[in-house]
């Protein structure tokens, strides 16, 4: 293997590691009994403050929401915790049913008309998104906004980088959080393959002007892509309303806990043009019912990956869907339904406002940062105090509350800054809580 890739040894293949990380001594593995491992591993585990033994304002892209007993208990069935891919759709029927539910769902939820059995998670939906906008208008430049999560950029760039497609990021008003239209139409031209915008934005405030950047978009002859958090579809208008092309997503907060980060699951929809469908990444589920009605069958119709029969045309290379994770979306969307989606989302907007009108209150704190609408994240400003985002969040957690996500570092012409996120997990108490003790950090 070395020979090919023309390496001299097997270290060239970590010369990406910083020297300094790299570990130069032999492995120290202690051994333990079972007994002693489990102890071992129970005192590292008491280190950590999970959300489920703090209160937690930490969002960014993975949220804690609240996830009904039944969903854990259903998806932990052997028939869904071990079901590989269902190639076999006779042994099938179930698994199959089950993503067919969860496409019909995301398709209503965002208002397109196809939605795919799921990606990996938001970030790979996006590079997804990306790469079918350029192979369906044969262009090589993709806009994204100034103000998107680095780690979905990140990834995009991954994605992006072997097909060479350009990716460039349009500016937002440093006030309102709103993309600059004539920054937009100036960066629109002939090679243009698509149009990102988040609404919900990662740092919290909603696009107002959605509609007049699908216009634009589309006048230029690209496609117009939009990345929401399904929750705030309980009360905003989905994409597809607005002229969306192309809605991804991140579908960890339908059902699925915060574990480390994920668990993630990738939706991704788009309009019913059959060229669309065709360029369209993963698989799509299908139902067929018999000339008398009454029988139905399920079956992938679409999937046409590297590993099938479109080889080196295939439209990408997912190897799985993250069908676990789409099953448990698919039983809190189905439990919840969509008077009990817009009752969280309300409940999330409600207590976000809360946060932001009462912070704004306290000497030192601004917030929100963005004078926009929100949903249930926004950006808090402690310019005007004389401590830094990690003293006080530091403090804060000697009192039990995980503050919000340091983003200096990430957009440094932001500040002092700290994206906060609420959900329907925070009483007033546990809010008030907060703000008392960010009172008394700064009075300190």
């Amino acid at each position: 293997m070395l020979q090919e890739m023309d390496l001299e040894d097997i270290d060239d293949l970590f010369s990406d590691i910083p020297d300094k990380f790299q570990l130069k001594e032999d492995l120290d593995i202690s051994r333990f009994s079972e007994l002693e491992l489990k102890r071992h591993v129970k005192d590292l585990l008491s280190k950590n403050s999970p959300y489920t033994e703090a209160i937690s304002f930490l969002g960014g892209g993975v949220w804690p929401h609240h996830v009904p007993s039944h969903v854990q208990n259903l998806t932990s069935r052997s028939e869904f915790l071990t079901s590989y891919t269902p190639y076999q759709a006779e042994a099938s029927q179930g698994m199959l049913q089950v993503l067919f539910e969860y496409q019909s769902m995301i398709s209503q939820l965002t208002g397109m008309e196809v939605a795919n059995s799921s990606t990996y998670d938001w970030a790979s939906s996006l590079g997804e998104a990306a790469l079918m906008s350029a192979r369906l208008t044969d262009r090589d430049k993709f806009l994204v906004p100034e103000f998107m999560s680095p780690d979905r950029l990140s990834v995009l760039s991954s994605y992006t980088s072997g097909p060479d497609l350009e990716v460039v990021k349009v500016p937002q008003d440093k006030q309102t959080g709103q993309i600059i239209i004539s920054d937009l139409e100036e960066a629109l031209d002939g090679d243009t393959s698509g149009v990102y915008i988040e609404n919900p934005n990662y740092l919290g405030h909603i696009e107002t002007k959605s509609e007049q950047i699908a216009r634009i978009t589309k006048d230029s002859g690209a496609l117009f892509i939009v990345g929401v958090n399904p929750i705030s579809l309980g009360i905003l208008k989905p994409p597809g309303e607005y002229g969306a092309d192309i809605v991804i997503g991140e579908g960890q907060p339908l059902g699925n806990p915060v574990n480390f980060g994920g668990p993630s699951l990738g939706i991704f929809a788009c309009r019913g043009d059959r060229e669309f469908i065709r360029q369209m990444p993963g698989r799509i589920v299908g139902m067929a019912e018999t000339e008398e009605g009454g029988t139905r069958g399920f079956c992938m119709v679409l999937q046409t990956r590297e590993q099938h029969i479109r080889r080196k045309k295939a439209t990408s290379n997912l190897c799985t869907n993250q069908a676990l994770n789409a099953t448990a979306a698919t039983i809190y969307m189905s439990s919840l339904g969509p008077k009990g989606l817009r009752e969280v989302s309300e409940k999330c907007t409600k207590n976000a406002h809360y946060l932001m009108e009462s912070m704004e209150d306290i000497e030192g704190v601004s917030a929100p940062r963005f004078d926009a609408p929100h949903f249930n994240e926004f950006v808090v400003s402690f310019e005007g105090s004389d401590k830094s985002v990690e003293e006080i969040n530091s403090k804060l957690l000697e009192r039990g509350i995980h503050g919000g996500k340091p983003i200096s570092s990430e957009f440094p012409d932001l500040g002092e800054s700290s994206l906060w996120c609420s959900t329907e997990l925070h009483s007033r108490e546990d809010m008030d809580w907060l703000l008392q003790s960010l009172e008394d950090i700064l009075e300190e």
